[in-house]
């Protein structure tokens, strides 16, 4: 019997060492680590030996009897433990476990011999040994080892019992199986038995590689694809891509749940197989995950529901818009009707669901039923509307700051839907709306689509600001790119290159604004309804500040209730002093000017509150910055007041005609336009064909040269509205009457003296109240137009109807000898109400 000797023991998990094989282990139990450190600290010599089962805490129970001696080549601290690399010398019983200190197990040991082949030269023995080399050759060359190092490790063991430890140790075998051949001592017994091992191997990977070939031709191209992602995602794992690849999982996950049709689904499923083949460090492949996300975050069937209370709309707007009536009334009309096609749709598809039922029952009989919602007398059915049907696309027009964005945002709020806006001020890139396509570098989508993703609803309300301001250039004219996104029988398969497959915005309330319509191409402009905006009287700016304006300065300025106090009459000199404008925007920086002034007082102590009057303004702000036209200190000839009309709003403005000593030229002066030199013309050439009719001496202009001019020759001027100021003008110089001051008037001129219609008549007629005129001429087709004035200006004013200049020189020009005071004269007209005067040709 053997020598007995103790050593401490090495537990090992999932595998067994044989002797003559270098293996590499890991040590981090502590038991472990305490059984190396004393090896290590003696002969370097352990016990290796498997356990039965796989524990944190390696038993005497749980270890098997028999084991391999092994020696400590090489040792390596790491985190947790030691990295050993161990030589394996002798099979070993242990005869006994002893536990020393808490955790380290000693083993009492007996070596074990092997037994070698009686007669090595034995034909059958040295055919098992080659048998069992070749087979082991062909298993590794079938594993993938390269042939070169297959070869070291057969040749490199030349003893047959040898070779069968290091087979035994390379299969892939239950470690019940290896400790088998491990306990197994005689050689030629362990050799028989890893040969046996060897051809069940190879017998298992033939049949693997048979059932693959198999399954492979049945497999259809679904499930191909599933398997080899699952290979493919394995790889992965192994190269550290497993994270890249989960973004794709939920990419796909997120594709799966998108509502798409047949087309659309196809395109996008297409680039997502391309992302998947795509490797995460090619740029390509961050190219396709962006338009994947990018598809994934638009909303194909999200929308809101409306939910339009006309009533409460209306209070929504009048919260938060003062004035604007006849915008209102379009804006509730538009409500109304989309409130009824809402409400009869929902009934319609009650009962056509009623109907389906009906037809359930009918079919339950063992008929068939034929499907008329799709075929009618052998006609396919139209496109289904979108719920509420395809409402009109509105065009908000007028001067800046007059409310045009905000009540677009008020809409919004009445309907109960998302409120997006772009602005389009400047564009000049087609890209812009239509995306780049994805082939340029940094490409993006649409301002249109980008748009709908902030909405992340189907139906928005879609603000298109500032649609006059578009621009052209090289790279394309977004304006064209917006006729299909503006026409409703179009834009329910909107294509942005970006994405390059169809986005429904049918569902869309498209609303723009403009300041100048005819500055929009007409095939834009006739895709949309004009909702005309106009500038704010003086009253409704007072109204405005009030409501709005002052209690947004004492919010933003930090002032309470109180400390900043503004009358009525320092109002109305901020209004007419220092603004000119339609809308509001000026007023209220000028307020806040005043606003931070007070603060600034309130903040450093020097008062507690603060009275704004009109002498206050003008020591806070300074001296006015406007100085609007006032009406005439008296009348004069040759002089006759006018009106014009601009985006900041209407004024009056004088025409001056004087006669002197010349060739009998006709001078236009005051940067004028060539419409409005045209209307210089035609006045001359009506005064001098009807001379006598305008009480002109015959040969007045025999001679004489006349000069027409414009004040404010700075600002160009333009427009036909002129006509009839020119040729009043013109007659009082000629004629030597004089005009009323306390007149203006505003109408076109044709060669034969007819008085044709202008725009801007509201405007015009404000700018005049507000210079102090309250009489006015303009042409008879304008009568219409009176309506937009509100009460309160109209039945101050007194308007004369004319058809003819005939009319208009009888009420500008005075009688010859007229003695009557002008100022008794305007004071008369003071009390006058609204007059409609008829033409003279009138009965």
């Amino acid at each position: 019997m053997g020598k007995r000797y103790t050593l401490p023991v090495l537990p090992l998990r999932d595998t067994v060492v044989y002797p003559g094989v270098a293996v590499p282990i890991s040590a981090g139990r502590s038991g472990t680590v305490e059984a190396v450190q004393e090896a290590l600290e003696g002969d370097r010599r352990l016990f290796a030996v498997a356990q039965r089962e796989n524990v944190d805490d390696a038993t005497p129970e749980v270890l098997y009897n028999v084991g391999t001696v092994v020696r400590i080549i090489q040792t390596h601290r790491v985190a947790g433990g030691v990295q050993l690399l161990v030589q394996g010398e002798g099979r070993a019983q242990a005869l006994s476990y002893e536990r020393e200190g808490e955790s380290m197990l000693r083993a009492v040991l007996l070596d074990m011999v092997r037994q070698e082949a009686t007669n090595p030269e034995d034909a059958a023995f040295v055919a098992l040994d080659q048998e069992l080399r070749d087979r082991a050759a062909e298993l590794g060359t079938r594993r993938g080892v390269p042939a070169e190092a297959l070869n070291q490790l057969i040749q490199g063991v030349d003893e047959p019992g040898a070779f069968a430890d290091l087979v035994a140790f390379y299969l892939e075998l239950p470690t019940e199986d290896k400790q088998k051949l491990l306990e197994t001592l005689d050689d030629e017994d362990r050799m028989r038995l890893a040969l046996v091992a060897v051809e069940r191997e190879l017998a298992r990977l033939d049949a693997q590689e048979e059932i693959q070939a198999r399954v492979q031709e049945e497999l259809g191209e679904r499930q191909r694809e599933m398997l080899l992602r699952e290979q493919l995602k394995q790889i992965q794992k192994e190269l550290g891509d497993e994270d890249e690849r989960d973004d794709v999982e939920e990419l796909r996950q997120r594709v799966e749940e998108l509502e798409l049709d047949e087309t659309q689904r196809s395109e996008v499923e297409r680039e997502l197989k391309r992302l998947e083949r795509t490797s995460p460090q090619s740029a390509e492949y961050q190219v396709i995950r962006t338009f994947l996300e990018w598809v994934t975050e638009l909303p194909w069937n999200v929308r809101s529901e409306d939910e339009i209370d006309l009533a409460r709309a209306e209070e929504i707007l009048d919260e938060d818009h003062y004035g604007l009536e006849r915008v209102k009334d379009r804006v509730l009309e538009f409500l109304a009707v989309r409130k009824l096609q809402l409400d009869r749709a929902t009934h319609q598809d009650e009962d056509e669901d009623e109907d389906d039922d009906e037809i359930e029952v009918e079919a339950g009989d063992g008929g068939e039923v034929p499907d008329e919602a799709a075929v009618e007398d052998g006609k396919e059915q139209p496109d289904k509307e979108p719920l509420g049907g395809r409402g009109p696309i509105l065009l908000f027009v007028g001067p800046p700051g007059v409310g045009k964005t905000s009540i677009a945002k008020s809409i919004a709020r009445a309907l109960g839907r998302k409120y997006v806006r772009i602005s389009l001020g400047g564009a000049r890139d087609e890209a812009d709306i239509r995306g780049h396509r994805r082939t340029y570098v940094g490409a993006m989508p649409g301002r249109i689509i980008q748009g709908m993703r902030q909405a992340k609803s189907k139906n928005p309300v879609f603000l298109l600001d500032e649609v006059d301001k578009l621009g052209v250039s090289f790279q394309g004219d977004p304006s064209a790119a917006l006729l299909e996104v503006l026409d409703p029988g179009q834009n329910g398969t909107f294509t942005d290159h970006y994405l390059g497959i169809t986005f429904d915005l049918s569902e869309v309330l498209f609303i723009a604004t403009a300041n100048y319509w005819d500055r929009i191409p007409a095939p834009l402009l006739d895709r949309m309804e004009r909702v005309e905006f106009t500038g704010y009287t003086e009253q409704e700016k007072m109204e405005i500040a009030k409501r709005y304006l002052l209690p947004r300065q004492h919010r933003e300025n930090g002032l309470e209730e109180g400390e900043f106090n503004v009358d009525e009459e320092a109002l109305l000199a901020v209004i007419q002093k220092y603004t000119r404008e339609a809308g509001v925007r000026q007023l209220e920086r000028e307020l806040g000017k005043l606003a931070r002034k007070v603060a600034r007082k309130v903040a450093s102590g020097e008062v507690k509150t603060v009275d704004i009057t009109p002498e206050v303004v003008r020591e806070l702000v300074g001296r006015p910055r406007v100085h609007p036209e006032r009406m005439a200190d008296e009348d004069m000839v040759g002089v006759a007041t006018g009106m014009f009309y601009t985006p900041m709003g209407g004024d009056i403005m004088f025409v001056e005609s004087t006669v002197m000593p010349g060739e009998g030229s006709l001078v236009l002066t005051g940067q004028l336009g060539d419409v409005m030199k045209e209307s210089g013309r035609a006045a001359l050439s009506f005064a001098k064909s009807n001379y006598e009719r305008l009480g002109i001496q015959e040969g007045a202009l025999e001679g004489r040269e006349v000069h027409i001019h414009v004040p404010a020759g700075a600002v160009p001027k333009d427009g036909p509205s002129a006509g009839i100021t020119m040729a009043t003008s013109l007659v009082s110089a000629l004629s030597g009457r004089k005009v009323r001051r306390d007149l203006a008037m505003t109408g076109e001129l044709t060669l034969t003296g007819r008085v044709l219609p202008i725009g801007g008549v509201k405007e015009k007629l404000l700018g005049a109240v507000r210079a102090g005129i309250n009489e006015i001429i303009i042409p008879f087709d304008n009568e219409a137009d009176l309506e937009d004035l509100p009460d309160t200006v109209r039945k101050n004013l007194t308007i004369h109807l004319v058809e003819d200049l005939d009319r208009v020189v009888e009420i500008a020009l005075l009688p010859e000898k007229s003695k009557k005071s002008p100022k008794a004269r305007s004071k008369s007209k003071k009390s006058t109400k609204t007059e409609r005067e008829l033409p003279a040709s009138s009965p």
